[in-house]
């Protein structure tokens, strides 16, 4: 992604990536870091280097003795100010693989603004570098071309958001970040009150309270890109503090809140990438489980699950899997037969068991419709009615519990697609995922429990199912949208009717008093006159992640955490004086 910035600013006349062949003639003024040096004896080339690109600087004997004095001692990563006459590069040393590859500046003057110590990598290196390395100092860093992309892809995207919103109507307001602890599911950031010994205020997981407030407000519409916080286990998608943008709208249901955010996604796309969205598909939750396993599947490449009728097997794995109550399910991998490994199928097994499979079977099927491996000992009927199958093709079988069955073939199917080459690059299938359970089970609290939060609203059509004993049918008025696998939003309509959330509130073991005091200004604000309303949460991380083209949420965010928790540049968290902890009245207990 290139970037062209007009109009001086300070002394600087251009930026490191402006210069052209009609620029040839020109007297400029370049500040900027020294990307790299190469002598070639009498004639000395530095690559000068700003976030908006490299020119190339070219010493030779016309250059006055004191700029060649200065060039003789900069080293990498020095910070210069080049002051010279724009030339065109003769024919054979033209760079086409640079914006600025036709021209080169001829310095009339070299001066050094900052000298640099011995760094312990510098932007332009080959060499591997762990990231560890790279975030302790990411300073350095974030001076690689590819993370001030990164830096401009998040600045692009934002700015589109902000455009789109307010050309339809939206008010960006700002919600609290101290505000009181209403544990939703992932543990909240604590921040103990020095004013009110005992008392804490939480950082927000979500301004789900404030911005429903905000509809009762009357404020009709409502976004904001907002950071937010939750003390949850991390991986390579999720960072403890992260953004959303934000939406909130009254008087709409579920297909204006979907219409919105989907022109939304296609505004940001369209805006930064240039690209035009496919239509995006709408899966019912139960759809997405039974074809991919998951409720965020990648639609990128084929692989679907299908649901295997083997009631009648007597083959011993299977038949006890499903006396047990569970469930039998296929994933064909078209040609696979022919060049998968047994230890590649066993590392697939390991990779399945993570999720609580028992384990795979797996069958190579011949022509003539002859089986190898496990597989081959299934009565023939049964395998006669895996959908899909060829000769050279490679079925794999997982049985047991559905939640383990849906999710170990699920996560395996993406791991198969990508070590198989299935995934298109540059590609993006977004779907909606609709009509979720409102409530799932926790075995461990031994109750129901909000499967998105206690504000969605079930569906109109299941609101009397509530308080029946027939809470596993409830579905909720609930969407998340998809996108090559990452869930990149989710919402809901919300309750505005306070006998149907007190309903809600007894499905999920919570009684009036404590309703009260977790979410007692809530619900006072319900009973002064609620609009209709609804609204989503998009995952501005995610959206940047696959906007640059990366899977790592690291790479797009300026200053991130480790998937530990730890700011390693910073050097946070870290200890606190015992005064300061005095003063808020609390002690470590570590």
């Amino acid at each position: 992604m290139s970037e062209h910035v007009e109009g001086r600013i300070g002394r600087r006349t251009h930026n490191a990536g402006a210069l052209r062949a009609g620029n040839a003639g020109e007297t400029v003024l370049l500040q900027g870091w020294v990307h790299a040096i190469r002598d070639a004896g009498g004639v000395m080339f530095i690559l000068l280097r700003d976030r908006h690109g490299l020119t190339q600087v070219t010493l030779d004997e016309t250059a006055p003795e004191a700029a060649w004095e200065v060039a003789r001692r900069v080293r990498l990563e020095w910070v210069v100010e080049v002051e010279g006459v724009v030339a065109r590069r003769a024919e054979a040393a033209v760079n086409p693989d640079m914006p600025t590859g036709e021209i080169e500046v001829r310095p009339t003057r070299l001066a050094v603004l900052s000298a640099s110590r011995p760094l312990p990598f510098t932007p332009g290196t080959q060499a591997p570098v762990s990231e560890q390395v790279r975030l302790q100092h990411r300073y350095i860093d974030l001076r690689r071309p590819e993370l001030q992309r990164n830096l401009l892809i998040r600045h692009r995207a934002a700015q589109a958001a902000r455009r789109y919103l307010d050309r339809l109507g939206f008010l960006e307001i700002e919600t609290p970040v101290l505000t009181r602890s209403t544990p939703e599911g992932a543990r909240d950031y604590l921040v103990p009150s020095r004013v009110h010994p005992g008392e804490w205020f939480a950082l927000p997981q979500s301004p789900q309270i404030f911005k429903q407030i905000l509809m009762v407000a009357g404020c009709d519409r409502y976004f904001q890109i907002v950071k937010c916080f939750r003390d949850e286990d991390l991986r390579a998608d999720r960072q403890p503090e992260f953004t959303q943008i934000d939406i909130e709208m009254s008087f709409a249901d579920r297909d204006a809140v979907m219409a919105v955010a989907e022109g939304l996604a296609r505004h940001v796309w369209r805006e930064v990438l240039g690209v035009e969205l496919e239509p995006f598909a709408v899966l019912s939750y139960a759809e997405a489980m039974r074809r991919f396993g998951v409720d965020k599947p990648d639609l990128r490449f084929g692989l679907e699950l299908a649901e295997l009728d083997w009631g009648a097997t007597g083959f011993r794995v299977v038949r006890g899997a499903l006396d047990a109550g569970g469930i039998a399910k296929a994933m064909v991998v078209p040609g696979a037969a022919g060049d998968t490994s047994r230890k590649t199928l066993d590392a697939w097994t390991e990779f399945a068991r993570r999720y609580g499979l028992g384990g795979l079977l797996w069958g190579k099927v011949k022509e003539g419709d002859a089986w190898s491996g496990p597989l081959g000992k299934v009565e023939a009927e049964l395998r006669a009615g895996i959908p899909g199958v060829s000769p050279g093709d490679l079925v794999l079988v997982a049985a047991g519990p559905a939640a383990a069955v849906n999710a170990g073939l699920g996560n395996l199917r993406n791991h198969v697609a990508r070590e198989r080459g299935l995934v298109p690059e540059g590609v993006f299938r977004f779907a909606w995922v609709v009509d979720f359970p409102a409530f799932e089970w926790d075995e461990e609290a031994g109750r129901w429990v909000a499967l998105h939060h206690p504000f969605t609203a079930p569906k109109p059509e299941h609101v009397a199912l509530l308080g029946t004993g027939r809470e596993a049918e409830v579905l909720s008025d609930a969407y998340d949208l998809v996108c090559n696998g990452y869930e990149v939003a989710g919402g809901s309509v919300r309750i505005h009717d306070g006998e149907v959330q007190r309903k809600v509130f007894a499905a999920l073991g919570m009684d009036a008093e404590e309703a009260r005091a977790r979410f007692g200004f809530l619900l006072d604000a319900l009973a002064s006159g609620a609009p209709p309303h609804g609204g989503i949460a998009a995952g501005f991380d995610r959206w940047v992640m696959l906007l640059a083209g990366t899977d790592n949420i690291r790479d797009v965010i300026a200053f991130p955490k480790t998937t530990t928790a730890q700011d390693l540049m910073a050097g946070a968290p870290a200890p606190v004086d015992p005064e300061q902890l005095a003063e808020l009245h609390v002690r470590n207990t570590v």
